[in-house]
């Protein structure tokens, strides 16, 4: 049974396409739900104004995306945490962390689109890691983990002078 989408339909197609389904997924789940009517002249000329309008904000949107994956690609974040002496960390750096220090540096990030590979970070140094913006759009992040023991006393030096 053909039938037009009036929504996109996941791994099915998109808003304005011409689809052919089984007839028990057409009567029992997409007109129902009002996902997909059965194709006229009418509802195609009204549907083929819609589609150009989406794939036009759809288009937009990609832009905004590359311009992000390309502001945050090689972009340092730096987090204290608490660690011992041999540089393990009480606790853990996860995505959440590295997200919310790039949303405070301007960025646009989900807490999701941050991926580690190797799980939280869990030791002092350098990481890198990725910012998966959309499946085929990516940026690498380099995280400098330092001890907050150390930025203490980098903050009380840069205080002592200031004074002096």
């Amino acid at each position: 049974m053909k039938l037009l989408l009036v929504e996109d339909v996941e791994m099915l197609g998109w808003l304005g396409d011409i689809v052919e389904v089984k007839a028990g997924y057409a009567r029992n789940y997409l007109v129902p739900q009002g996902l997909a009517v059965v194709p006229t002249k009418k509802s195609i000329e009204s549907l083929a104004e819609e589609k150009a309008s989406r794939a036009k904000t759809r288009q937009l949107e990609y832009e905004q995306k590359e311009q992000l994956a390309s502001s945050v690609e090689g972009v340092e974040v730096v987090l204290a945490a608490k660690a011992n002496d041999l540089g393990h960390l009480f606790g853990s750096v996860a995505e959440r962390d590295v997200a919310e220090n790039l949303r405070q540096q301007g960025f646009a990030v989900q807490d999701a689109m941050v991926q580690m590979p190797d799980g939280h970070i869990k030791d002092l140094g350098t990481h890198e890691l990725t910012v998966k913006i959309t499946p085929d759009l990516k940026a690498l992040v380099r995280v400098v983990v330092v001890s907050q023991d150390e930025t203490v006393d980098a903050i009380e030096e840069q205080a002592n002078t200031e004074q002096q």
